[in-house]
């Protein structure tokens, strides 16, 4: 599997309350919420992991995603050619929104690092990060899951 369709199907795969490029993606539940919990504030005390290697430009694919908020309700995305710069990630909105209206596909996004709920890259062939996915794994057909279990870099 080339490495952008692995990130895209990622990407696709691991929205919390989030969806990608079509509605029918969209994930409100079927996931231990505390695992979720859980992920995301293990992404965020890893975050200067993930800044680090950005900042080296070694690998690729580097995408962090953030929730946001509207109208009482919350859906996450994914901002892909990310930059770190003044203590905030910049990039752009990688998914079509599915519940929230205020933001677009495309959209240049600025957040601050803590308020992120996941972070991901590529290296070697591997997926670093990507907490909030793993969560997901057992409401996946077996193989599947098992095909994400053996990217992971550090189950």
């Amino acid at each position: 599997m080339k490495l952008q369709t692995l990130f895209t199907w990622t990407i696709l795969a691991t929205t919390t309350v989030g969806c990608s490029s079509s509605t029918e993606t969209l994930v409100v539940g079927g996931y231990d919420e505390a695992e979720m919990a859980a992920a995301t504030s293990r992404a965020i005390d890893e975050v200067d992991l993930f800044i680090a290697d950005l900042k080296s430009g070694r690998s690729e694919n580097y995408a962090v995603k953030v929730p946001i908020d509207d109208s009482g309700e919350t859906e996450h995305f994914w901002l892909v050619d990310v930059v770190f710069s003044n203590n905030k990630f910049t990039g752009k909105i990688d998914n079509e929104p599915g519940i929230v209206t205020n933001v677009r596909m495309g959209q240049k996004l600025s957040v601050g690092k803590t308020e992120i709920s996941d972070w991901m890259y590529i290296q070697g062939g591997k997926m670093f990060g990507n907490y909030t996915m793993r969560p997901l794994l057992p409401s996946m057909p077996k193989d599947e899951a098992d095909r994400f279990r053996a990217m992971f870099a550090n189950p």
